[in-house]
């Protein structure tokens, strides 16, 4: 069984930064992409950012410049780096790996999400 479980989320105030960590686990799998979204209050989920396997990273348009998503391949852990942060970033950030199982198949996870709340 795979897991999946973000930390890093909390109360800053505007202009300024969080990281997010992504750290995914269990036994018999190797990771194939993640993923970063987020639900704002009383909107919908919204696409943040994709690691692909390797090097590919692809961002929501309105975020790039801003937000970073990086990997730890070695850790199974990803990141997103967030920067000059603003009201309307405050959500629940969830977490997405899209995972290989070694007995076959593929398969994805999520997370239960941590809270980033940006306020003065």
């Amino acid at each position: 069984q795979v897991h999946v479980v973000e930390s890093g989320g909390g109360s800053v105030q505007p202009g300024g930064s969080l990281r997010l960590s992504c750290a995914v686990s269990g036994s018999s799998f190797s990771l194939r992409a993640t993923a970063w979204y987020r639900r704002a209050p009383g909107k919908q989920r919204e696409f943040v950012a994709r690691i692909n396997s390797g090097t590919d990273i692809i961002y929501a348009d309105s975020l790039k410049g801003r937000f970073t998503a990086s990997g730890d391949n070695a850790k199974n852990t990803a990141y997103l780096q967030m920067n000059n942060l603003n009201a309307e970033d405050t959500a629940v950030y969830y977490c997405y790996a899209l995972v290989e199982l070694t007995i076959g198949g593929v398969t994805d996870v999520w997370g239960q999400g941590t809270w980033v709340t940006v306020s003065s």
